[in-house]
């Protein structure tokens, strides 16, 4: 068969060609036929000039978030073969947030080197990526970053709303609700497992704006979904209807070359940064997000967070920062609305090409207006500024803090002191690890007062390993009975997305690496200025110096031969948390050329 000629008019030879044709090697030809037979596949099909898709398999019954993709690659594989290609799903390492121990983090850049190794060692013309917990969406994505053939992300969407009690339950916030209810001695286990429990009513990944639904968000802003993606519930038809639709796209990227490279330009990450702020994302959107870009070859990092997406308002109103949860959010427009309005309002770039063939513009012509209530308009947020600060000093080159939930009564307390207004100062309470806060927090002991501040440290991606949610501590439980439900939180790790605990996190350097927070001690006076984005420990230089030669690292024992090598090799989450020597390896099929032959 003919070389197809693609969008641009010009002739294509297929990738897969080079192991099914084999040109002047009829040998090895056979060799990469003649098993992928064995189950039915036919000569016609693999010797034909027939884009051979994959399909990056994410779900499993050890990841129950994306578990019902096993059901929905069933609709991309009608849609790639209906368009002309063939489809070979093939599997990923597994990643389950609430699932894997020490996090699921440590497993992000594990999935990433896998999928590079699948796309690039075997025969794939274009693929696609199935999404849905937290750190697939990032994996996936680096990985075809690196290998940089057509990529589609298909999400797996939010589970239905949860309910309990009459009201709404959201996953992970209600987590987080219960714990407090559960300390002021409110409710007993039973009850709190069963408020737990109501958050997860279906199929589909956590249903608030968590780290899961900001990352597809994030997906569809930056131009790597089709429109409207990101939000549908994953019971919903819909979600089977999209399915169907990303498999007969990417067939047509492949014949147009439609590569990330071609849409992950700059303009796609600052739609991506307004996006987060809009949509009150997860404060995992930054490290992900720049791994993305670090991987692609785009220069991005937090500074640009805040320059970017500091002012943008927030217009959506779903839990941790609002009240809702997906299935509302979908129903008023998704991420599509949230963009339009954007755009209206010229924050974003509606000329960022995306895998539509089309410009991000062009998608959203028919985008459903702002609601007003789930949704809301740019000239009449939820909140007027509603991005990350990102914040140095001599604790930390840079960490960010997530504006858009900061509550009234967080700020009237810490913010909003008529002498020294957006800044605050305590006393430093600091915590070795998340073992370490769960065995002191209640004990009497302990000096900790509601003008305390919580740290914790050696909990990033070297120290945990891999970066844990830890940072959102509760106060002890007799602060809790007291009425005081937060106090402010700093760490070198993350926190869940689902959180609404306005912490100062992903601090880095690490304590581990000698970062400043490893020099910090129980009982220093600590200043944290927004407005400055200053956040400091308030001692003398020389003694701060003088701590800074006596320290000596303080990791963890390597549990795994994986924790060792990330350990070895894993870089800031300021700059992503990349294997720092595997960004490097970019647009390989390009630079490196095919593989060598297997015999």
């Amino acid at each position: 068969m003919a070389d197809k000629k693609g969008a641009n008019g010009k002739q294509r030879r297929l990738r897969s060609r080079e192991w099914f044709d084999a040109p002047g090697d009829p040998t090895m030809a056979a060799l990469y036929l003649e098993r992928y037979l064995n189950f039915g596949l036919t000569l016609a099909e693999l010797h034909g000039n027939r884009p051979i898709i994959g399909i990056a398999q994410t779900g499993s019954d050890l990841s129950p978030c994306n578990r019902h993709h096993l059901q929905l690659a069933e609709r991309v594989r009608d849609g790639i073969r209906d368009a002309g290609g063939i489809p070979i799903e093939f599997p990923v390492h597994p990643i389950q947030e609430t699932g894997k121990r020490p996090t699921a983090a440590l497993d992000r850049n594990l999935a990433y080197l896998s999928l590079v190794e699948s796309l690039y060692g075997y025969f794939f013309d274009g693929v696609v990526l199935t999404t849905g917990c937290d750190k697939t969406t990032p994996a996936m994505i680096m990985g075809a970053c690196t290998v940089n053939i057509p990529a589609i992300v298909l999400s797996g969407g939010p589970m239905l709303d949860g309910h309990f009690a009459g009201g709404l339950a959201g996953s992970g916030t209600i987590v987080w609700y219960a714990r407090q209810e559960l300390a002021a001695g409110r409710i007993d286990l039973k009850q709190f497992l069963e408020m737990v429990a109501s958050s997860a009513p279906s199929v589909g990944h956590c249903n608030t704006m968590g780290t899961a639904l900001s990352m597809n968000s994030m997906a569809e802003a930056l131009g790597l979904s089709l429109t409207g993606c990101a939000a549908i519930p994953g019971p919903y038809r819909e979600r089977g209807q999209m399915a169907y639709e990303t498999g007969k796209r990417i067939v047509d990227m492949v014949w147009e070359d439609l590569k990330p490279s071609d849409i992950l330009t700059h303009k796609a990450f600052e739609n991506a940064i307004v996006a987060a702020s809009a949509l009150g994302a997860s404060t995992n959107c930054p490290p992900h997000v720049n791994a993305i870009a670090r991987h692609i070859g785009v220069k991005l990092d937090n500074a640009d967070w805040d320059r970017i997406g500091y002012d943008i308002p927030l217009l959506v109103n779903c839990m941790p920062a609002g009240k809702y949860l997906g299935e509302a959010f979908h129903r008023a427009g998704g991420v599509p609305t949230v963009m339009a309005e954007l755009l209206k309002k010229k924050k974003g770039r509606g000329d960022a090409l995306t895998v539509t063939g089309k410009t991000m513009a062009e998608n959203l012509a028919k985008a459903k207006p702002a609601d007003g209530d789930v949704i809301k308009t740019y000239d009449k947020p939820m909140l007027g500024q509603a991005g990350f600060a990102v914040l140095s000093g001599n604790l930390f080159d840079s960490a960010i803090m997530k504006t858009s939930v900061i509550s009234p009564e967080f700020r009237k307390k810490y913010l909003e002191r008529k002498s020294d207004p957006d800044a605050f100062e305590g006393t430093a309470i600091v915590f070795e690890g998340p073992e370490d806060y769960h065995h002191r927090i209640n004990d009497p002991k302990l000096p900790i007062d509601e003008n305390s501040i919580l740290f914790i440290r050696n909990v990033g991606p070297v120290g945990y390993p891999g970066a844990a949610e830890v940072v959102n501590m509760l106060p002890p439980d007799r602060l809790v009975k007291g009425g005081v439900l937060l106090l402010p939180c700093v760490g070198d790790g993350r926190q869940s997305g689902t959180s609404a605990s306005p912490s100062i996190l992903n601090a880095s350097p690490e304590a581990a690496v000698g970062g400043g927070l490893a020099l910090l001690k129980t009982g220093d006076k600590v200043r944290v200025d927004i407005g400055k984005r200053r956040a400091d420990i308030l001692i003398p230089e020389k003694e701060l110096a003088e701590r800074k030669a006596a320290w000596k690292p303080h990791v963890k024992e390597s549990q795994t031969p994986w924790q060792e090598l990330q350990r070895k090799f894993v870089g800031q989450l300021a700059s992503g948390a990349c294997l720092d020597f595997a960004v490097n390896y970019q647009r390989i099929v390009e630079t490196k050329g095919a593989p060598r032959h297997s015999h």
